[in-house]
């Protein structure tokens, strides 16, 4: 796969359609830049909101969905 962005005037570019489809970019997701030998590698940091982590959680817990978030967003230790 092959494509090629141009450098607008105030210095921002556009992902490609055929990448954002292949790699799943969304609204919300990094792209970050590091230099290399060969040139520039980019790479995408995917977005996970809270729903996405609970979603992971596969077994039993003694707190509920509702009190995960809530001790989540207020910084608690479990």
């Amino acid at each position: 796969m092959y494509a090629v962005s141009k450098v607008s005037k105030s210095n921002q570019i556009v992902v490609p359609s055929e990448f954002r489809k292949y790699y799943d970019i969304e609204v919300g997701d990094k792209i970050s830049w590091t230099k290399t030998e060969e040139g520039i590698l980019l790479k995408v940091e995917k977005k996970y909101t809270e729903d996405d982590i609970i979603g992971l959680i596969k077994k039993e817990l003694p707190y509920s969905s509702v009190e995960i978030k809530k001790r989540g967003s207020k910084g608690l230790k479990w």
